[in-house]
């Protein structure tokens, strides 16, 4: 028997392939989805109404929503820094200028300075 197969019978055997991937992905944490209450979803309607009329200004916004975890209950909350490319009512999305598409129902927070000029005038 050559060297090289004398040592293939001593290397390490992995019996339970993928199970390390497995116990991984089991520990990996997720978020449950808050639900809003109807004042916050009104504050949200209205900041996305004010997008909506000044969206030729390209402001900079901020949207934090939820994104769906595509392999296990739970998600993450994802924040995207852009400026609106336009909101399509229909599809229910914010459509960034990076080409990001947030969904409405996701969203729990828009901040960005086009708010805080509207509060001073």
């Amino acid at each position: 028997m050559t060297a090289s197969d004398r040592a293939a019978q001593f290397s390490p055997f992995a019996a339970l392939t993928g199970y390390n991937d497995a116990i991984i992905e089991t520990a990996r944490l997720t978020d449950e989805r808050v639900e809003l209450d109807e004042y916050m979803k009104d504050v949200l309607s209205d900041r996305l109404q004010i997008i909506a009329d000044r969206i030729k200004e390209h402001p900079e916004i901020v949207i934090t929503y939820f994104q769906q975890d595509a392999n296990k209950n739970g998600g993450a909350y994802v924040t995207a820094i852009s400026t609106a490319k336009k909101i399509d009512e229909y599809e229910r999305v914010v459509v960034m200028a990076d080409s990001t598409s947030i969904p409405i129902d996701e969203i729990i927070s828009i901040d960005g300075q086009i708010f805080e000029t509207m509060c001073d005038e």
